[in-house]
């Protein structure tokens, strides 16, 4: 089995849309992906409406979470999408996007970079607005070349120059709101040195001592070195190890199955969650 446990969609920053997701999926020869949206479940629908026979799909979203000043996202997987508490939690976060984007975007323009709203509006179309739809941005206006290249002290990076701060969960409540919906967590890419600081190892373990599930090991911004030593980390906390692509489409260089989770993993984080279960395709719509 070939299982890829971190997908986005144009629900939020990825450049497929959900339909499209799951048929590119079938096509990179994946047999189960998992739709992880940044702070949202708006993919889920159009997403089953397409799911292809043989493609099993896991729903998820990504949760933005901030400890000690340091920005984090938690995968959840299989929670029940109309829990209260957790839906009203991430629908602040979703809320907050717009006004932190306006606030970035005038950082911007007081760096000489004639950006605007209407264009960012536009890139990101009906997704959840984030800072990759202003990298992308940048990348129009010829200020970066690539999407990965804004995310640094310069441009959009955490504490960088126009970077703005947005409404973000406490990982510790985020865990607890996930397990109270049925769901599954997963720390996503904890040493993505690349993208900023990261919570170190003594926070993870306080985290898993929390009831944290996993954290992502195999990923594009790890190298080899640092995969070895998290799934180490995770053998000591006992702590489950997944392997994903994070694909956004064309928005960034990861292919769907660049990396991939262990089906034993797999099986035991289905068998953890109560909130929802992989739906297995049965053949559905062709169109866009």
């Amino acid at each position: 089995m070939r299982i890829d446990l971190h997908a986005h969609s144009t629900a939020s920053d990825g450049t497929d849309t959900p339909a499209e997701l799951v048929r590119n999926a079938a096509a990179a020869g994946l047999d189960v992906v998992a739709l992880t949206d940044h702070d949202t479940v708006g993919g889920y629908a159009e997403a089953l409406a397409a799911l292809p026979q043989g493609l099993t799909l896991v729903t998820g979203m990504e949760l933005s979470c901030r400890l000690d000043g340091i920005g984090m996202h938690l995968l959840a997987y299989l929670f029940d999408p109309e829990e209260p508490e957790l839906a009203r939690e991430r629908e602040l976060v979703r809320d907050d996007r717009t006004p932190r984007a306006h606030a970035m975007i005038g950082k911007l323009r007081e760096l000489g970079v004639d950006v605007t709203w209407e264009q960012v509006a536009r890139i990101a179309g009906e997704g959840s607005v984030g800072r990759p739809h202003i990298a992308t941005a940048l990348v129009e206006l010829g200020v970066v070349p690539t999407v990965s290249d804004a995310f640094t002290p310069d441009w959009l990076a955490d504490g960088g120059r126009a970077y703005a701060e947005k409404h973000e969960l406490d990982p510790f409540d985020a865990i607890r709101l996930v397990k109270a919906a049925g769901g599954v967590t997963v720390f996503a890419h904890p040493a993505a040195v690349k993208r900023g600081r990261c919570v170190p190892e003594s926070a993870i373990a306080e985290l898993a001592s929390a009831g944290l599930d996993g954290i992502e090991v195999d990923h594009m911004d790890h190298d080899g070195d640092t995969r070895g030593r998290l799934r180490a980390l995770a053998g000591e906390l006992g702590l489950l190890t997944t392997g994903s692509s994070d694909y956004h489409g064309s928005r960034k260089t990861c292919r769907l199955g660049e990396y991939t989770t262990d089906p034993e993993i797999y099986g035991e984080i289905t068998r953890r969650a109560t909130g929802a279960f992989p739906v297995p395709g049965a053949g559905g719509a062709t169109g866009a």
